[in-house]
């Protein structure tokens, strides 16, 4: 058997093969961030989610913690949080899952069928269970204010400009550092 610390390794190296965009927070590979596309043929689909991970010591022997970044309107995602509530994470979690099946099989599955009679959020479960269309109606307003694959790609802009402000803050102390050229 595998030491938990080389089953972390395989685990991110199988879902960064899966074709996701995966950023660590620091150094280690306890924490790190997960861009997670919305399943297809559901409310969510065309949404892109920033997903923080968390791999306890323990790992695989213990769950990681799993939530939502930006905001995502569902029954089983704290609103404010992100938290997610799904039994197959919080409490049947077996070594036999990696994080691929994680943002391959039990998110979707999440999205794919909310389940509004366990509910993190008390008021998209309630607004499902009274009204189906309202409820999807906010879930799809959700999606384009807080969720559109543009929002990435300018959040990581206006990151990359900063980087180059600061950047060429520090190319110009060093010239002051460095003086005027000689004649």
């Amino acid at each position: 058997m595998s030491s938990p610390s080389k089953r972390r390794e395989m685990d991110l190296m199988k879902l960064m093969i899966s074709d996701y965009k995966v950023e660590m927070v620091n150094d280690g590979m306890q924490e790190f961030f997960v861009d997670f596309h919305g399943p297809n043929e559901s409310l969510y689909q065309g949404g892109v989610w920033r997903v923080r991970v968390e791999l306890p010591d323990a790992y695989p022997y213990k769950s990681p913690s799993i939530g939502f970044i930006n905001k995502i309107y569902h029954p089983n995602v704290d609103e404010m949080s992100g938290s997610v509530c799904l039994d197959v994470i919080n409490q049947t979690w077996s070594p036999m899952f990696d994080l691929v099946n994680v943002f391959e099989v039990f998110l979707p599955q999440l999205l794919l069928y909310p389940n509004p009679s366990d509910p993190l959020n008390g008021e998209a479960a309630a607004l499902m269970m009274r009204d189906r269309p309202a409820y999807e109606q906010k879930v799809k307003e959700y999606c384009q204010k807080y969720a559109t694959p543009e929002d990435e790609v300018a959040s990581s802009e206006e990151k990359s400009s900063e980087e180059e402000l600061s950047e060429d803050e520090y190319d110009s102390s060093d010239e002051q550092v460095v003086g005027k050229p000689d004649p």
